[in-house]
């Protein structure tokens, strides 16, 4: 409504984002869920900055904040075309089987991943 994108639909922007970091990487989640681990978002923080139109390009920076025995935050930053600032969030991810039973992250995922891992910026 309004030529605006509806706020719950940037959840979804971030659950792609997460899984083209994780393509990226060479280590596709669904290679993982085959293997009985899976990533549940646990907690969900958003900040709006702005509004992103329908039609606008948006980019979404994708890093890690967090890399513990069974968990992982990762941020973001959503901006438009014009590299305006549309919206600033992390999401609290468990490592867990299919069973929902926790886990710890696989040493060789979590040595991969750490590279990524940097300060929350402001």
């Amino acid at each position: 409504m309004g030529n605006h994108v509806y706020y719950g639909r940037y959840l979804e922007f971030l659950e792609e984002a997460r899984s083209e970091f994780f393509r990226h990487l060479g280590l596709p989640l669904f290679d993982w869920q085959q293997q009985g681990v899976i990533f549940p978002v646990v907690e969900c923080h958003v900040r709006y900055e702005g509004a992103a139109r329908y039609d606008d390009v948006l980019a979404v920076e994708t890093w890690l904040t967090e890399l513990a025995r069974v968990r992982l935050v990762f941020a973001y930053r959503v901006v438009d075309q014009g590299q305006h600032p549309i919206l600033r969030a992390s999401t609290l991810h468990a490592c867990t089987d299919v069973n929902d039973k926790l886990r710890r992250i696989p040493p060789d995922l979590a040595e991969r991943l750490r590279p990524y891992c940097r300060e929350l910026t402001a």
